[in-house]
């Protein structure tokens, strides 16, 4: 049978809205026919069908046994599919079924979209009312997120496929990425003491931090120190420390050096304590960092909620990525309640023009992005260092649990809308130090082991 639902980019009967221009209904930006079918229709039946039958095998097994329209009938009755059309075709138009939201958030640059909705007012102009939570760190994030304390949650990118797949939890939690928050935004940062000690290959002995085991960042740096030679596990400490604590124990030498989200990285500079060894952007340029995850059944019990917040936070993160914004955006972030940093640092990272702590000032426009569309295959390549690094051990469909994880086709939607460039497929390759992934043949990458660079 043709996975109608299974794989949302694929080709499907559907005519797109426009008259036919485009191959599959689903990539068409054109009106929706009054009936809530055609592409945006097509779009809510594929999230229902997501959320209420979230195992592939399974969904594709009703579908081809009964057929769509038997499967949406039956759904129908239990569960509000003319609300989820409603909310996801009308572009905004029906009202929230929950207006007072909180979102929790860690007081870091890879949370700006989150942030700046709040006092730029992104979130009102949606219908909601939001209140954004400061949270001390990554775990207290999550279990507030499982216990339903907070309505959605700025998430590092990899904690939504941990949680669903249950890893470092008790069960698995379907928790979901909506949209991505930022794109690269970290760096190595060592203590001022290592300035002469450049070379990973002299790091033997280091002691590093990481805001969570469960985080690019934890990923991004085994991967650097494995390409020079040595053990993450063996040759080096690696701990979680939450990102406001790391300047504080840089300073204090109880790490040499961390691998962390910004502002912290220049926080460091911006004290005097240490300096910038390298931007996580010339590892794999554009990789994602943080996100904006919501539960899976969100979609389920407040579509037109789902929707209204999913489109605050496209406009906000399409706002936060034009370089003549970022000053504006910066000054909103930085203030006590939210970043509580200099705003100076902020700047600084937001604009890409900074010191790094070796007596020079770099100007790297592309320090940190912001582009919301939630590749699948950027979940790939986290599973596979999942799979590496022993976090998880039963084997996995990779392209599957991305596409139950990774949103792509209703982040696609609310870009569409705004006039943002969607992509044609959620899959795609790219380089990371050097080596091509290519999302299909994901099994190279699962291989722990250790490469000196050959």
């Amino acid at each position: 049978m043709a996975r109608l639902f299974a794989d949302p980019f694929a080709a499907s009967a559907a005519p797109c809205a426009c008259g036919g221009r485009h191959a599959n209904a689903l990539l068409c930006a054109g009106e929706p026919p009054a009936d809530g079918t055609g592409a945006h229709g097509e779009a809510a039946e594929a999230a229902v069908l997501r959320a209420v039958l979230p195992q592939d095998e399974t969904r594709r097994a009703l579908l081809g046994r009964f057929g769509a329209a038997a499967v949406l009938g039956a759904l129908a009755d239990a569960f509000p599919l003319g609300r989820a059309r409603e909310a996801l075709a009308q572009g905004g138009g029906a009202p929230p079924e929950k207006r007072d939201l909180k979102i929790g958030f860690i007081p870091i640059t890879c949370a700006t979209p989150i942030i700046m909705a709040h006092p730029m007012g992104f979130y009102g102009r949606h219908g909601l009312n939001v209140e954004v939570v400061r949270t001390a760190g990554w775990a207290v994030i999550r279990d507030k997120a499982i216990a339903r304390e907070y309505d959605a949650a700025h998430m590092l990118s990899p904690m939504p496929l941990a949680m669903s797949l249950g890893a470092g939890v008790a069960a698995p939690v379907p928790w979901a990425v909506a949209a991505i928050e930022n794109t690269n935004g970290q760096a190595i940062t060592l203590s001022n003491k290592h300035k002469e000690r450049r070379d990973p290959k002299q790091w033997k002995g280091f002691r590093f931090a990481v805001p969570f085991d469960y985080s690019m960042h934890n990923y991004l740096l085994r991967h650097y120190l494995a390409e020079h030679g040595l053990d993450p596990d063996r040759d080096v400490q690696i701990r979680a420390v939450p990102p406001p604590e790391m300047v504080a124990n840089l300073r204090a030498d109880n790490i040499d050096g961390y691998l962390g989200p910004d502002p912290f990285n220049q926080r460091a500079v911006f004290d005097g304590v240490g300096f910038i060894h390298v931007l996580t952007r010339e590892f794999w340029d554009g990789h994602p960092c943080c996100a904006f995850a919501v539960p899976r059944q969100m979609v389920q019990e407040a579509p037109n909620t789902f929707a209204a917040l999913l489109r605050a936070i496209v406009e906000a993160t399409a706002h936060a990525n034009k370089p003549e914004n970022r000053k504006e955006v910066a000054a909103a972030i930085s203030a006590q309640n939210y970043l509580n940093q200099p705003q100076t640092v902020v700047e600084q990272v937001l604009t890409g023009t900074y010191a790094d702590g070796l007596g020079k000032v770099q100007r790297v426009p592309e320090r940190i992005g912001f582009d919301p569309f939630p590749w699948h295959s950027m979940a790939v390549w986290i599973l596979t260092q999942m799979k590496r690094w022993g976090q998880v051990r039963q084997d996995l469909d990779y392209a599957q649990v991305a596409e139950q994880v990774f949103l792509a086709l209703d982040a696609g939607r609310v870009m569409r809308e705004q006039g943002l460039p969607v992509p044609a497929s959620p899959m795609r390759g790219f380089t990371v130090m050097g080596r091509e992934f290519d999302p299909a043949q994901p099994a190279a990458w699962t291989e722990r082991g250790i490469r000196t660079g050959a």
